[in-house]
């Protein structure tokens, strides 16, 4: 006998009840979850690598026409007005975003020289102006040599206006491409990246990595650590004490971490440890996932001076014999300091054992005061990292 109507609704209800309250069906539901996003994920990617190789043969073609024919200067305008008249609901094409597309294509397609001098030249066709620095640099992640390339197809298009707009060279515009890829940066984030100088100061801190650490752990060490920090968003004055730079600091410890890079996870400030009965307090201890190792940082509020070194270098075997587990690699160490003096902090580190790196850390601006205007206050910063969590 078959169950009526309403016997089918109520047992279907009471295997709802009983499936929601299951550990297996919750379980897979998560497991389906998972898989649902990551193919949203995949699908966005894919969508965002069609409209860039979409503009990038738009911008070929805009460069190829200019170069060849007699049209004129208005092109770019006319062109807006006519792809927006037979693809109204594309908002890609609007005036400004077809010279963005074409200033993209000639940024990675022109010599230094051509992007150097602008519009203003006649110019050759593309293929006859690539130059040994595009040759190099790009000609493996090229598709056939004409398509857009695979590495620059991984970020969205608002963030490669932003990069083009604000960098100079390829190089440096990889290095952007690769850290927002890497560190899912939002487009305000990757203005701040860009707008404090990342490019020139990652990896550059003063330090023994290379004597004290394996090649591997030493090369990935010197690439995380910066010279100079900027904590120029954070509002600090330039009168400040250690203890009043230490609490700024972790009251904006989303920005901090930003500053610091990938990696780095808060474990506490005036941290406490113990040596044979006696107390000691850390300025802040980090431990780092990538180089899986705790990072001592001691901060000071004045020049660098070469006794600095001596307490941290004790603070780091502490850790190392107090904290540190067997599985984890010997701490490093990290001093920001107002000016240090890198002849100075050689001969300092010459024979320190102990892995320690020296940086300078900056709280005003080089950037004029113009300039400084358009750049994202730490409000939208820390707005922008809460996102992401």
């Amino acid at each position: 006998m078959f169950p009526t109507l309403f016997e089918a609704i109520y047992f279907r209800w009471i295997f709802k009840i009983y499936c929601r309250k299951s550990k297996t069906y919750k379980n897979w539901l998560i497991g389906l979850k998972e898989q649902i996003q990551q193919s949203q994920i995949k699908a966005a990617i894919v969508v965002n690598k069609e409209l860039l190789s979409l503009y990038w043969e738009l911008g070929k073609e805009i460069c190829e026409k200019e170069t060849t024919s007699n049209w004129g200067d208005g092109l770019i305008e006319q062109l807006s007005i006519d792809l927006l008249k037979a693809f109204p609901e594309i908002k890609g094409f609007s005036r400004t975003n077809l010279f963005y597309i074409k200033k993209w294509y000639e940024f990675y397609t022109l010599s230094p020289v051509k992007k150097t001098i602008g519009h203003s030249l006649k110019r050759k066709p593309t293929k006859d102006i690539i130059v040994p620095q595009l040759v190099g640099q790009l000609q493996k992640k090229l598709l056939n040599n004409e398509k857009v390339p695979q590495l620059v197809g991984q970020i969205p298009w608002g963030h490669h206006r932003e990069i083009i707009s604000k960098v100079k060279t390829i190089d440096e515009a990889l290095f952007y491409i690769k850290e927002t890829a890497k560190n899912n940066w939002s487009r305000s984030v990757l203005v701040a990246q860009i707008s404090s100088k990342l490019y020139k100061r990652q990896g550059k801190s003063i330090n023994n990595f290379e004597l004290t650490l394996p090649k591997l752990q030493s090369d990935l060490a010197r690439e995380t650590f910066k010279n100079p920090y900027s904590f120029e968003l954070l509002g600090i004055s330039a009168q400040i004490s250690e203890r009043e730079l230490e609490s700024t600091l972790i009251n904006h410890i989303k920005t901090f971490l930003l500053e610091l890079g990938q990696g780095f996870a808060y474990m506490g400030k005036q941290f406490p440890i113990q040596v044979n009965g006696d107390a000691f307090f850390i300025d802040l201890l980090f431990y780092h996932t990538r180089l899986h190792c705790y990072v001592v940082v001691e901060l000071k509020v004045e020049d660098f001076k070469p006794e600095f070194v001596g307490k941290l270098n004790f603070y780091l075997n502490a850790v190392d014999a107090e904290i540190k587990q067997s599985t984890d690699n010997p701490s490093i160490g990290l001093l920001l300091c107002t000016t240090p003096n890198k002849t100075v902090v050689e001969y300092t580190l010459k024979n320190i054992k102990a892995p320690l790196g020296v940086s300078e850390y900056k709280i005003q601006s080089d950037l004029p005061k113009n300039m400084q205007s358009q750049l994202p206050s730490i409000k939208q910063l820390e707005k922008e990292l809460k996102k992401k969590r």
